[in-house]
């Protein structure tokens, strides 16, 4: 039976309204959770023993939390280039606690596949993910877009971001960090999770008396209260990244709003811009990639582990060192910070 054009409008229109529909009703998770009807329960796995991922480390000097992309299902299923990106961070940096094990497109740490109703749903958007078709599995990522989206927005915002911080205050803990100590804290916020990590770092400063840095790894973000409340934002991008650009829809990012968030923070001196390289935002030639070189043979993996251990190790005073996993890169400065802001 032939298709007119009238029934592809009428059904482009129902998908349309239904995706509209998706939104506006996304942010009940945050508002029931805010509300009390799901508990105060973080949700966590069991500590892993040993590893170079997430591995407790009773000679640690900083803690760094990986807030991941929108792709996440869980705070298990990580694509082989994070898991990688992971492993060699760890490496690079041998006396700090990299964690990796939360999601955080939930307020209360619950990943997709272990919601009491929808799991099945999203357990088969996953499969399609990893299977095909594809397009089935970008139901997982425009959910977790939605969830950028309130914590960008100026109502429930406040309400999700409260409740992340409380998920890394949590998950911190677990991993033995003093919350009455000096260590830093740094958040790696990938893509969408830059949002995340710069709007829940802003109270998760408030709690510790040690540094809170965000690594905005081609982020994208708008003009969070956060940002004048954080030690400082590390802002990495690649020349072939368009994405971490959207960011700069939002009004507070503009130069003509210098009342913003965003602007009061550049003006004190809170926020580093550092292009990093050609690469792109994912996939293939992205940060994460171990294919894709630069002429001097280090894999673009390399150089964005490279960069984030430097600012790690000139923040908490370490001596530079030299790994055979790293490359030898043009020298960045990264502006002193004091230890308390």
């Amino acid at each position: 039976m032939a298709v007119t054009l009238g029934d592809l409008l009428t059904y482009v229109g129902l998908v349309l309204l239904g995706i509209l529909a998706w939104a506006a009703m996304s942010p009940i998770e945050t508002l029931g959770w805010w509300a009390g009807w799901f508990g105060d329960e973080i949700h966590q796995g069991a500590l892993p023993s040993d590893g170079l991922v997430r591995h407790v480390r009773p000679d640690a000097n900083s803690h760094i939390l990986f807030v991941s992309g929108v792709g996440r299902v869980s705070n298990e299923t990580f694509s082989r280039r994070e898991r990688e990106f992971l492993r060699r961070l760890a490496v690079a940096l041998p006396q700090s606690v990299v964690i990796d094990d939360i999601f955080p497109y939930a307020v209360n740490n619950l990943s997709l596949t272990g919601q009491p109703f929808f799991a099945w749903l999203w357990r088969w958007a996953f499969r399609r993910k990893l299977q095909g078709p594809q397009l089935a599995g970008y139901l997982i990522n425009l959910r977790n877009i939605w969830q950028v989206l309130i914590s960008a927005d100026k109502r429930y915002g406040p309400m999700f971001n409260q409740g992340l911080a409380q998920v890394f205050l949590h998950t911190l803990i677990r991993y033995d960090y003093d919350v009455d100590g000096q260590a830093p804290v740094y958040i790696i916020g990938y893509s969408g999770g830059g949002q995340l990590a710069i709007g829940a770092a802003g109270y998760l400063r408030e709690w510790l008396h040690g540094p809170v840095y965000v690594i905005s790894l081609g982020g994208v973000f708008g003009s969070e209260p956060g940002l004048t409340a954080i030690t400082h934002l590390y802002h990495l991008y690649g020349t072939s990244d368009r994405s971490h650009k959207l960011g700069l829809i939002a009004p507070g990012r503009w130069p003509i709003f210098p009342a913003s968030a965003w602007n009061r923070a550049r003006r004190q001196g809170k926020v580093t811009e550092l292009n990093i390289g050609p690469m792109g935002h994912t996939g293939r030639r992205g940060y994460l990639d171990a294919t894709n070189t630069f002429p001097d043979g280090a894999p673009y993996v390399d150089r964005t582990v490279e960069m984030i251990a430097r600012i790690v190790r000139e923040t908490t005073g370490m001596p530079p060192t030299t790994h055979p996993q790293q490359s030898s890169t043009t020298e960045i400065r990264v502006p002193p910070v004091p230890i308390r802001s």
